[in-house]
């Protein structure tokens, strides 16, 4: 059994006059994960967001690394059983699904 225990994630976009950053930390513990939005466009103060899900909202989680293992797993058997739908976080950091 995989588990996410922690995932960090950074997008530098070098856009004049006002660079922007971009990054998302998640980190699993007891009661579920907390996912924690940083926005920095420039010299303006940063932007946080923080979202909190519990266990039972996170079932079944398919993070980007254990994505990228899936769906080379898929491409190897050249299938993929019908209804395969698991609950991901969206870029904006909330909870949503992803099917394939």
């Amino acid at each position: 059994q995989l588990e996410t225990l922690e995932q960090e994630e950074q997008e530098c976009l070098e856009l004049r006059p006002h660079p922007t950053e971009k990054s998302t930390h998640m980190v699993s513990h007891q009661h579920g994960m907390t996912v924690t939005k940083t926005l920095q466009q420039g010299e303006a103060e940063p932007q946080c967001q923080s979202f909190s899900y519990s266990q039972a909202e996170l079932r079944g989680l398919l993070l980007e690394g254990a994505s990228l293992l899936l769906l080379r797993v898929l491409a190897r058997r050249h299938t993929v059983p019908p209804g395969l739908v698991f609950p991901t976080i969206n870029t904006k950091g909330h909870l949503c699904t992803s099917s394939y």
